[in-house]
C-alpha cells in the first residue's frame, strides 16, 4: 500500500524559510523520479519541483527557481523541499508524489506565508 506522508508546513512570514519532508512507503522509492506539487485554494494543483532517482538532476517551475531546493535520501525513502525567501503567493497545500504514477495522493502539508 502506497503511503506518502508530508510534513513540515506551517505559518511563516514573507522572506522566511521552511523545510518540507515526505516519507514514503509501499513502492520502490529509489527507482522513482519524485516531485513536489502544490495546490492553492481555488486553483488547480501545479508541479513545483522534481528530482531524479539519484538526486543528481533537479528541475523547478520558474516561480520558485533560486528559492526552493528539492533533494532526496534514498536510504530513508524521503524527499525534501527546502523553501527560502517565501512569498505570500507560495501559500498552498504541498504534496509529494511519484512523477510517473500519481494514482494516490497523501494528505499534504499546509504552507501559509503571511505577515
Amino acid at each position: 500500500q502506497v503511503q506518502l506522508v508530508e510534513s513540515g508546513g506551517g505559518l511563516v512570514q514573507p522572506g522566511g524559510s521552511l523545510r518540507l519532508s515526505c516519507v514514503t512507503s509501499g513502492f520502490t522509492f529509489s527507482i522513482n523520479t519524485m516531485g513536489w506539487y502544490r495546490q492553492a485554494q481555488g486553483k488547480q494543483r501545479e508541479w513545483v519541483a522534481v528530482v531524479s532517482t539519484s538526486g543528481g538532476n533537479t528541475n523547478y517551475v520558474d516561480s520558485v527557481k533560486g528559492r526552493f531546493t528539492i533533494s532526496r535520501d534514498n536510504a530513508k525513502n524521503t524527499v525534501y523541499l527546502q523553501m527560502n525567501s517565501l512569498k505570500p503567493e507560495d501559500t498552498a497545500v504541498y504534496y509529494c508524489n511519484r512523477v510517473n504514477n500519481k494514482s494516490f495522493w497523501g494528505q499534504g502539508t499546509q504552507v501559509t506565508v503571511s505577515s
